[in-house]
Formats: C-alpha cells, sequence, structure tokens
C-alpha cells in the first residue's frame, strides 16, 4: 500500500513539472545552474526538494512557533534570489559578501553552496498545480497531523517534480559549458544571467507570473486527472487522511440528485466583501441558491475558473443565487489575510470570500480540490459538485435550473470563456484533443492513431479542420505528413500551445505570415494585432509537433 501512495506521490510530481505551474521558475532554474560547475544543477535540485518537503509540511507550524508572519519565508526567498542576482551581476558585492556569507554565495561563479541556497528559495516560490496529493498533505499538514508516510509522501512529489527540473538544469549547464564563446566571456555571461534572475524574481513579486500561467491552457489536467484521481488513488489518498474515500463525489455522477443538506460555513476567522465584514450562515441564505467555490489565490487552476465564476455572480446574484469563495489556503504566506484581501481586490471578485486558515468548512464538506464548486438549492441541500476546472456551460445550466424552480426571469447563458482581456468578445478557448475538442467541422476523427484529414471548402465563425496526416490524441494533435489546420476566429492576438521539435508556417487570410520555430511545451503566439478582427488562420506543421490548445486575446 505504502509504494502504491509513494508512486502517485511521483506521478503526480512528473506531471506537476511539466504543467503550465513550473514555467516562472524555470528562467532562474536555467540562469542558475548555467553560471556554475557542473554540478551545480544538482545543488540547485536538492535545495529545492529538501525546501519544498520541508516547509510545505512544516512552515506554518515553524511561523507560529516564531511569532512571524506566515509570508515570511516566501519573502525571505526572494531576497535571497535578489542576492544571489547581485552576485552575479556586481562582482563586488560578491566580494563585498564572501567571508560573512561564503556557504551562500557563489564562489567564482560555481560553488555548491549558493546553488543549493538558489534551490532552497526556488522550493519556497514554487507554487505548483493543486491536486488530491498536495491537497492531502496541506490538511494533514494544517491539522498537525504528521507522520513518516505524510513525510515520504510529499518527498515522493516533490522528487517526481524535482527530475524533469534536473534534466532541464543540466541540460543549460552543458550547453553554456560547451560553447566556447560563452567561456571566454564569462563575466559578461554572469551578468546576464543574473539579470535573468533578478527579472523573474521581480515578475513573482508583482504576480505577473500567475497572469502567464493563466494564460496557458492546463494540458496536463488530463493526466493529473487519470493519476490523482484514480481510483487506487482516492482509496491511498483517504486512508491517510483518515476519511472515507470518495467523500467528496457528488461530481457530475447524477446532476441535480439531492445529496442532503449543506454543511455550514465554520471555523471562519474573517469575511470579505460583507457588509461591515459579518458573518453569512446557510441558514441566513436559505431560499437563494448557493455556489460554494473552495479556492485560493496562487492556484492556477483557481484563477483559471475564476472569469466563470464573476461572471454567474453579475447575471444571477439580482435573480437569487450567492456565490460564496471559501478560501481555504495551500501555502503558509496564503494564510496571511492581507494578502488574501488584496487579492481579492486586483482579480475584481465582489461576491463574499470565507477565510478558512484552519480547514474548517474544508473539512465539513470533505473536500480534496483546489478549485471545487458545490451547488446548494433553495432548502439547502447540495445538489451538484465539479472538481478543477472545466464544465462551465453544464454548472451554468444547472444553476439556471435551480434558479427556475421559482418564478424568475433569467437572462441569456453567459459567455465568460468567450470573453478576451478587453471584454470584447473573442473566439472560446479551442483544444485539440479528442477529450475537449469542440466546434470541429473537418472529416470524422479517429482517436490514437494516424489518419488522414480532409480540409473543408468553407469554415463558419469559430469553427476548426485538420488536413493531412495527423494522430489525435487525449489532449493533443500529433502532425503527419503534410499536416495542416484551419481556423477562423475573431480576435486580436491568437496563441497556440505546442509541443515537440519542428516548424509551423502561418498563413492569415490566404497570405504568409511567418513561421514560429518550436523548441519545447510552451505557448507561441501566432498572431499579434492590433484590434479584435475577423480572420482565417491556417497553420502548416512539420511532422512531430504537437498542438494542444489555442487561446486568444
Amino acid at each position: 500500500m505504502m509504494l502504491v501512495l509513494l508512486a502517485i506521490g511521483f506521478l503526480a510530481g512528473v506531471i506537476t513539472a511539466v504543467s503550465p505551474c513550473v514555467l516562472p521558475v524555470l528562467p532562474i532554474l536555467l540562469a542558475g545552474s548555467a553560471s556554475g560547475g557542473r554540478r551545480r544543477p544538482y545543488a540547485i535540485i536538492a535545495g529545492l526538494v529538501a525546501s519544498f518537503t520541508v516547509f510545505t509540511l512544516t512552515a506554518a507550524w515553524l511561523l507560529d512557533q516564531l511569532g512571524l508572519p506566515k509570508d515570511f519565508l516566501r519573502n525571505l526567498a526572494l531576497v535571497l534570489l535578489f542576492l544571489l542576482a547581485a552576485t552575479l551581476i556586481f562582482p563586488q558585492v560578491g566580494r563585498l559578501l564572501e567571508r560573512p556569507f561564503l556557504p551562500l554565495t557563489r564562489r567564482r561563479g560555481g560553488n555548491l553552496g549558493g546553488g543549493f541556497v538558489l534551490g532552497l528559495s526556488l522550493g519556497l516560490v514554487f507554487v505548483p498545480c493543486a491536486g488530491p496529493v498536495l491537497a492531502a498533505v496541506t490538511v494533514l499538514a494544517a491539522n498537525r497531523s504528521l507522520d513518516a508516510e505524510s513525510f515520504l509522501l510529499t518527498f515522493s512529489y516533490a522528487l517526481g517534480a524535482a527530475l524533469p527540473m534536473l534534466a532541464v538544469a543540466v541540460t543549460g549547464n552543458r550547453a553554456v559549458g560547451a560553447t566556447k564563446l560563452i567561456r571566454t566571456h564569462a563575466q559578461s555571461v554572469r551578468r546576464v544571467l543574473g539579470v535573468v534572475i533578478a527579472a523573474t524574481a521581480l515578475a513573482i513579486v508583482f504576480n505577473v507570473d500567475r497572469r502567464f500561467q493563466t494564460a496557458v491552457p492546463g494540458y496536463t489536467e488530463a493526466l493529473q486527472r487519470q493519476v490523482e484521481r484514480s481510483g487506487p488513488a482516492e482509496r491511498e489518498l483517504a486512508r491517510v487522511r483518515g476519511a472515507p474515500s470518495g467523500a467528496a463525489r457528488a461530481e457530475q455522477s447524477a446532476p441535480l440528485e439531492d445529496y442532503g443538506a449543506a454543511p455550514d460555513f465554520v471555523g471562519v476567522s474573517q469575511w470579505l466583501n460583507t457588509p461591515a465584514g459579518s458573518p453569512l450562515s446557510l441558514p441566513h441564505l436559505r431560499g437563494n441558491v448557493v455556489l460554494v467555490d473552495f479556492w485560493t489565490y496562487s492556484c492556477i487552476n483557481c484563477l483559471r475558473t475564476l472569469p466563470y465564476v464573476k461572471a454567474w455572480d453579475s447575471a444571477y446574484r439580482r435573480r437569487g443565487l450567492t456565490i460564496v469563495g471559501v478560501h481555504t489556503p495551500e501555502f503558509a504566506f496564503e494564510h496571511v489575510a492581507s494578502n488574501v484581501r488584496k487579492a481579492v481586490s486586483s482579480l475584481g471578485i465582489r461576491y463574499p470570500v470565507a477565510i478558512d486558515n484552519d480547514y474548517e468548512t474544508w473539512n465539513a464538506y470533505s473536500n480534496q480540490y483546489w478549485p471545487a464548486k458545490y451547488l446548494i438549492d433553495r432548502r439547502g441541500h447540495v445538489r451538484y459538485a465539479h472538481f478543477g476546472e472545466g464544465e462551465y456551460e453544464e454548472t451554468e445550466m444547472l444553476i439556471r435550473r435551480l434558479l427556475a424552480e421559482r418564478p424568475v426571469r433569467l437572462p441569456p447563458p453567459v459567455e465568460a470563456k468567450a470573453k478576451g482581456p478587453s471584454g470584447e468578445r473573442t473566439t472560446p478557448e479551442t483544444y485539440l484533443g479528442y477529450a475537449r475538442i469542440d466546434r470541429y467541422a473537418g472529416s470524422a476523427i479517429h482517436n490514437d492513431r494516424p489518419a488522414a484529414y480532409q480540409l473543408p471548402t468553407a469554415l463558419e465563425q469559430d469553427e476548426l479542420a485538420l488536413g493531412g496526416v495527423w494522430r489525435v490524441g487525449h489532449e493533443r494533435s500529433v502532425a503527419g505528413r503534410g499536416a495542416r489546420l484551419q481556423l477562423r476566429y475573431y480576435a486580436r492576438d491568437v496563441h497556440l500551445v505546442l509541443g515537440g521539435s519542428g516548424r509551423v508556417d502561418v498563413f492569415l487570410n490566404g497570405k504568409r505570415h511567418g513561421r514560429v520555430a518550436v523548441r519545447g511545451s510552451r505557448l507561441y503566439t501566432l498572431v499579434n494585432g492590433r484590434g479584435a478582427e475577423e480572420g482565417l488562420l491556417e497553420l502548416r506543421f512539420a511532422p512531430g509537433v504537437s498542438a494542444y490548445a489555442f487561446t486568444f486575446g
């Protein structure tokens, strides 16, 4: 049983390491690895595994004992990143710090101590995509229910996340070391790498990384679901938590069944967006349809669902819907009420938010996920739940159905998913794996095997089609010989998550628009316009390039 649990934790970590959540730390990882000797990447990863494992489990307790703010360790990590960047940019700073901080700074640009400290810092600013494994560990840490099993689970998760990052770090380190031009201009290269570390740390301070992450679709969500939400995973994680497996599993199995009276909000330390901070209770809200949304402000999956939740609040609040965001923290710095208040303000959240720092409401619902949504009818009974991203149309349909149990005039369904940054309607996010493909107008799709596709003579607004040979998988399509893709869109900017290695030629309205060189899995910009407009996009792929999902701005 223990080996099954550790395997689940390890695989969940590996999936996290190839998800959008790892993107903000990659520039620091690459820059830090490139600035030292061959063993430096290993020191960085060792520091990352150590700090993530130890502080995920003990940060809240340790800071309580020391009487320090909950975000102290994260702020300290950011200071260390700036300090290490300064030693690379300004050699004199390194010399000044060399004596008192010899183990912490770079010694001639490459000692293991500096790499380990950099890894410690990364472990404290790395915010992985929330899943059941992390949720189970976080709940145990919050309840001070730690044992060897929870430590090993956290360590296996951290190790799984670290191994792909180690491969990236070693590759970057050896690529730099093998380049003669770089070796002959070592000091200039170190300064550039220092600037990269400082700039990335500054982006984390101002949450630029979070805005970038939310722009990248959650292309690993299907993998996360298969690993962390499988039957064996649920049973093992429930055993670790000491809760019955499937305790929160109302999800989608039978929409609008009656799952009984909903638990009330308990253990809430503060309420935001209520009159004078007054508390809410479900008996007080009886007669309203209530949507309870468990979230946390650094959870990328939660932030991707936020536009939909805000749109539902705007459309249905006056028709009898009350949305309550239950902010249950995943990491120590998310316990700080002022941080939550600032996030609620900057994210434009106007519905009530309960700060559930002690996990009491979370435990009352036997919840396991960020985000998680529970739909409660006017009598106070749970009628539906959904965990993770997606199913927005179904959730809204059920909200409307519960509201309509009383005579009420409802507006047209909202189209939050089709709103660009300016609020103007754009083409919705468009996936290219058969699990979530939508608005497809081409020849029939053949799952999980190479097949030849034929482009239609015309496409309607927001439709796409494939031409040439493709292998359409669960969450991506892999190009074969003569692979082409057409999409009729309305937007200013068009982005596509691509993977593999090769080229993609871009044609817009029949004219060549450019070429994208694909080097690894990330978001690539295909069209960067001055204003929203309709266009017919055609892409011609080199064999082996993978396409995951379009997003639009």
